[in-house]
């Protein structure tokens, strides 16, 4: 009998504007395809064309029904993301407000709807739900914040990792919850951080292209790029923020470029840099309005450092062997959360995790002291332990 491997499908949250995971289905796919294997499609919870926007056509995953593959969930903080908030970010943001309002009662119902399933965790495919599958996947997926959810939710997340036929998780915390209930997950990067490697043309184009030319033009000395979600954006943190920036401008002879790293639902919002800027004395401070995420990641990649509430803002710029540090709220620091997990994962000691908002400036300075070595060494590591744990799918059919 003549084996064969079978044919791949991509699940995960590329079905909406992140950055991260857009860019978790193009390296993926090119390091399914690098070994041989064919990629079938690019699945999410529901059909979305995000080419414009340097993503794909993505289609549900139901569309796949009735033909063999495997199933591989690409990566994400996918465990602990309900079918509510799922739904509320597959809206325009006009939509979301409204819909959020309306439903403040029925939201789980209104969610089932919408997605057209009753799972809990829908980013979460069971081979219960998906007979077709012949092998289900996750490749350095993330659950941070599982142990904070429902009962049930929990439940029907571990009873689908309980049957998957392989299990990578990117951090520390999320592989001492599983381990907990008896699941064995191997720690693998996140696989954005092969985004240097893998896509360097790809970035070094769109760094020529007029929406990152025109900073990189406008801030000859050098720029920031700063990200952060629309929950900093009233007005006391917003002035904080603004002068905080000010003064690491002063400081270090450096621009500020503002961008947004998702525009879904419960992502950046532009009016919260607008807000910012207004707030700010430093003339060299500039909106990047690009959402297309090859020209996010040349913004990156061609900073002097990166600042911000976004994990993959850090992981893109350890990619490139940038200084980086997040910014998160004062409740990130007790109770867990992905950008902390992930950085006690993966970085060097002595390199900046986390700062609260009044201390954007000092914290801005020690990641700019960190030994570019040190950032080289990281950025090398990771790719290579990417590169070796990556789920090759291998099921065959005769």
């Amino acid at each position: 009998m003549n084996m064969h491997r079978l044919p791949v499908v991509l699940f995960g949250a590329f079905d909406r504007h992140n950055f991260g995971d857009m860019l978790f289905a193009h390296v993926a796919a090119r390091m399914l395809e690098d070994r041989g294997m064919r990629v079938a499609g690019f699945a999410g919870l529901a059909a979305r064309d995000l080419r414009a926007h340097g993503g794909h056509r993505v289609q549900a995953l139901r569309a796949f029904n009735g033909q063999a593959f495997d199933l591989l969930h690409v990566g994400g903080e996918i465990l602990s993301c309900d079918a509510w908030e799922a739904a509320v970010m597959l809206q325009s943001s006009e939509d979301a407000q409204r819909i959020i309002a309306a439903h403040r009662h029925d939201r789980y119902e209104w969610a089932r709807d919408t997605l057209g399933t009753g799972k809990l965790a829908p980013y979460v495919a069971s081979k219960d739900a998906w007979p077709w599958a012949r092998r289900i996947l996750f490749n350095a997926v993330g659950g941070v914040a599982l142990d904070g959810r429902d009962g049930r939710l929990r439940a029907e997340v571990l009873a689908s990792l309980a049957r998957a036929d392989a299990i990578s998780v990117r951090d520390l915390h999320t592989q001492r919850l599983l381990a907990k209930s008896g699941i064995d997950a191997p720690l693998a990067p996140d696989c954005a951080v092969m985004v240097a490697r893998l896509f360097g043309d790809t970035i070094h184009a769109h760094a020529s292209q007029q929406a990152v030319a025109r900073i990189r033009h406008a801030a000859p000395h050098g720029y920031l790029a700063v990200q952060f979600s629309a929950d900093f954006g009233d007005d006391a943190t917003l002035a904080t923020i603004a002068a905080q920036l000010d003064q690491a401008a002063h400081v270090h002879g450096l621009a500020i470029v503002l961008f947004r790293a998702g525009a879904a639902p419960w992502h950046d919002a532009l009016s919260c840099f607008e807000r910012t800027a207004a707030r700010m004395r430093t003339k060299s401070v500039y909106l990047f309005d690009s959402l297309n995420i090859w020209d996010i990641y040349a913004l990156l990649a061609h900073s002097r450092g990166y600042i911000g509430s976004s994990l993959h803002g850090r992981i893109v710029a350890m990619a490139h062997a940038l200084p980086r540090i997040n910014l998160l709220h004062d409740g990130d620091f007790t109770t867990p959360c992905k950008q902390i997990a992930f950085a006690q994962t993966w970085e060097d000691a002595g390199v900046p995790v986390a700062v609260r908002v009044h201390e954007i400036a000092a914290g801005i300075e020690r990641a700019l002291a960190v030994d570019p070595a040190y950032m080289k060494e990281t950025a090398a590591r990771l790719a290579a332990q990417c590169e070796a744990s990556f789920q090759t799918t291998v099921s065959a059919s005769g």
